[in-house]
């Protein structure tokens, strides 16, 4: 069980987990016990953002990915959304659960909701270019600051 920072903005809290790193668009990566083996999925505020998750399409084991290459499209309430593969390598394995369970990511996005595994090329070199879980807080917070501003 991961440990987390959290913030409030308005009425809504937002939970990040401190065990992986994030892309700045919400994507988190954790390197998963086999060596340079990288689970991704979803954050917290990006699956609040985003409402109830109705369809995932992953893109199939084998796929090769480099950073910024969509590797999910989802179906939410509010919007569909194209994901983008936080590292460089090769899916290596889906949550096959996510078919028939969708809710799964807003339910447990840390856990339970985990969306693929990839295979990194180079883990040091593509967290490098993530941002530690602090900074993600603080990218996260000034740009839900925002959003609540403009609407």
């Amino acid at each position: 069980m991961p440990e987390y920072i959290e913030t409030t903005v308005d009425k809504f809290i937002f939970r990040i987990a401190t065990d992986r790193f994030y892309s700045i668009d919400g994507i988190w990566a954790q390197e998963t016990r086999q060596r340079n083996r990288v689970r991704v999925g979803l954050s917290d505020y990006s699956q609040q953002r985003m409402g109830d998750v109705a369809y995932i399409h992953l893109k199939s084991p084998g796929a090769r990915l480099a950073v910024g290459n969509a590797f999910a499209e989802i179906e939410s309430i509010k919007a569909n959304s194209d994901l983008f593969s936080p590292v460089n390598g090769v899916i290596s394995d889906i949550n096959k659960s996510l078919d028939s369970s969708p809710e799964i990511v807003n339910q447990d996005p840390y856990g339970k909701g985990w969306l693929t595994e990839i295979e990194a090329d180079d883990w040091q070199a593509d967290q490098a270019q993530l941002l530690q879980p602090q900074a993600y807080l603080s990218a996260m917070r000034e740009q839900a600051e925002k959003e609540l501003n403009d609407s």
